[in-house]
């Protein structure tokens, strides 16, 4: 079936909040202008690419349908050939899945238009048919299938899928050239979402459980990367040869991505915590040497410090590898796409406002935090996309305090501030395949440090971001589940923190007044949720204070002036976001 498929028919953070390069001497109002619009570009634009009306194509996609929910995805084996010149693809793709329930007569098989599905066939014989198609799925008709038991569905399919109008953040099929012409191919399509290109159930919840195959089929004079490890490289007829990748562990679909061009490998073991991890920088044939030179060490460097603060790297079974790719870059698990030009900072620009934002490779540090927040620990509806980017911009303040210290960590966290908008809340519309604010990136990176602080011990939040990793390895998660395990695993209630950094655009008050005699202080929380009551802990090299401040005023006797001076500087908006102000009594 599938040879004469092939032969007689032709047939989208990471994401990233695109910034300008701030000169000194702008004014406020420019910097907030080109914030802006970098935000409204790309920070919707790279998750949903749909108008925000809602939409039942919308909440197809988003949800989970009764059709989805009766099958569990346990593998993808998909097969596919490019044709560069009419920019269309035909292939297949296997599903593997197990029954949940035996009642069902409606399979969803997502495939966005103008992607066609040409057959469908289960367990290798039975012919199937579709009752219809829905927006950008179809409802397949299904026999009596038998609880608990696995099937195998293979979805012959093709057309010329949607393509990358401005990849990352407008996602879709990439046919771009490299600087010599020869044919460059890869896909970017987080939010937009694999069933882009091939036929799949579309929803971050379900990650194929044993693990997943990519094999392509290319003109000899290319080569084909993905994810995972090669384990089968064949010579075809016609001058085409099939490249078959595989990965053992689940990943996300977005995240199964071809990666086609004139590539070269180099080969490096880093020596981790689970032993020797394979590291393989895929690079274009004119770019060894700046690949070896540049990247290598910001790589092997990233990966001590997230081992160090994650625990050990989630995926040693499949490798980590850093594929050059003709767009900035995106965190395909153990396969990263990486196009920041070989520069420091972000395409050579500092968006942290600090001094250290030029010191490493941003795109590197970044999405390679992903592979634990993100590809390991994976949001199950993308409205909680925040357990991604948050956690994962907060991964470059760590990197920073490994290499640079705890003064550069703290000028990085607080710098980020300056790109934070407060447009919309972080958190996003449930079932409708819709994230929230790009604010998900700086303020849940401050977010996080606000709870760092509340901890007030290093080695205990260190001890948490690792067991976070061992105990949600490489599931499906919601906020609550994140939010519960982070206040039972600390001790301490973060809800109203959650809630005030999450859910509204508001950055609390600390107001606070001195008594006449200067040895008490008042002090309460205003513009901010119900009872928020985030910990503070006021600090410096030889004292610190710590404070439970609530909507109602509180009050703290003052020991000599060091303390006071905790409240008469700037030390509280420099350590946490929030603003500080004294009041009168």
């Amino acid at each position: 079936m599938a040879d004469k498929f092939f032969s007689s028919r032709r047939l989208l953070p990471e994401m990233y909040i695109e910034t300008f390069k701030i000169l000194k001497d702008l004014s406020r109002k420019i910097f907030l202008f080109y914030i802006f619009t970098a935000f409204v570009i790309s920070s919707e634009a790279q998750f949903t690419n749909t108008a925000y009306a809602d939409s039942r194509a919308d909440s197809l996609r988003g949800s989970i349908t009764r059709e989805r929910a009766w099958w569990d995805v346990m593998r993808y084996d998909i097969t596919f050939q490019p044709d560069y010149n009419n920019k269309s693809i035909k292939g297949k793709t296997d599903i593997i899945y197990k029954v949940l329930d035996d009642g069902i007569t409606f399979m969803q098989i997502d495939l966005q238009k103008p992607m066609l599905i040409d057959s469908i066939i289960l367990n290798g014989f039975i012919k199937l048919n579709v009752a219809k198609r829905d927006e950008n799925l179809f409802y397949v008709i299904m026999p009596k299938q038998i609880k608990n038991k696995k099937y195998k569905l293979t979805v012959y399919f093709g057309g010329k899928p949607k393509e990358a109008v401005r990849p990352p953040w407008q996602g879709g099929f990439i046919w771009e050239k490299d600087s010599l012409g020869r044919p460059w191919i890869s896909v970017a399509c987080q939010g937009l979402g694999a069933s882009a290109w091939f036929p799949c159930k579309d929803h971050q919840s379900d990650k194929p459980d044993e693990g997943a195959s990519l094999t392509m089929i290319v003109p000899d004079t290319l080569s084909a990367v993905a994810n995972g490890r090669l384990v089968e490289k064949k010579t075809l007829n016609n001058n085409l040869a099939s490249y078959k990748w595989e990965v053992k562990n689940p990943i996300n679909s977005y995240n199964i991505i071809p990666s086609i061009g004139k590539y070269i490998a180099q080969k490096h073991v880093y020596r981790g915590e689970k032993g020797n991890l394979d590291v393989t920088l895929w690079s274009l044939d004119y770019n060894v040497a700046r690949m070896r030179s540049h990247a290598l060490p910001d790589v092997m460097r990233t990966l001590a410090s997230f081992e160090k603060w994650f625990g050990p790297y989630p995926f040693y079974e499949d490798g980590y590898q850093l594929i050059e790719s003709p767009h900035l870059g995106m965190e395909h698990q153990s396969a990263i796409a990486y196009g920041n030009n070989y520069l420091n900072g972000y395409r050579g620009n500092d968006i942290s406002n600090s001094s250290s934002g030029l010191k490493f490779d941003f795109i590197i540090v970044h999405e390679s935090g992903h592979e634990w927040f993100g590809n390991s620990i994976t949001a199950s509806d993308i409205a909680d996309m925040w357990i991604h980017e948050s956690f994962t911009n907060y991964s470059e303040v760590l990197f920073v305090e490994d290499h640079f210290g705890a003064a550069a960590a703290a000028e990085y966290v607080y710098g980020i501030r300056g790109n934070i908008l407060n447009d919309k809340p972080i958190i996003g519309q449930y079932g409708m395949n819709r994230a929230g604010s790009g604010d998900m990136y700086y303020k849940g990176a401050n977010m996080v440090n606000n709870i760092r602080l509340g901890i007030n011990n290093d080695a205990r939040f260190r001890e948490l971001l690792r067991s976070l990793n061992k105990d949600f390895y490489h599931k499906a998660v919601s906020n609550r589940q994140v939010q519960q395990y982070i206040n039972k695993f600390t001790g301490i209630n973060f809800d109203k923190t959650f809630e005030q950094y999450l859910t509204t655009t508001q950055i609390p008050v600390f107001e606070y007044y001195f008594s006449p005699d200067k040895k008490e202080v008042f002090y309460r929380y205003g513009n901010c949720v119900k009872d928020f009551d985030m910990p503070l802990v006021l600090a410096n090299d030889s004292q610190s204070i710590s404070l439970k401040p609530l909507t109602t005023w509180q009050t703290y006797r003052l020991k000599g002036a060091a303390e006071k001076n905790f409240f008469e500087n700037d030390s509280i908006e420099k350590r946490y976001y929030l603003t500080a102000k004294q009041v009168e009594d």
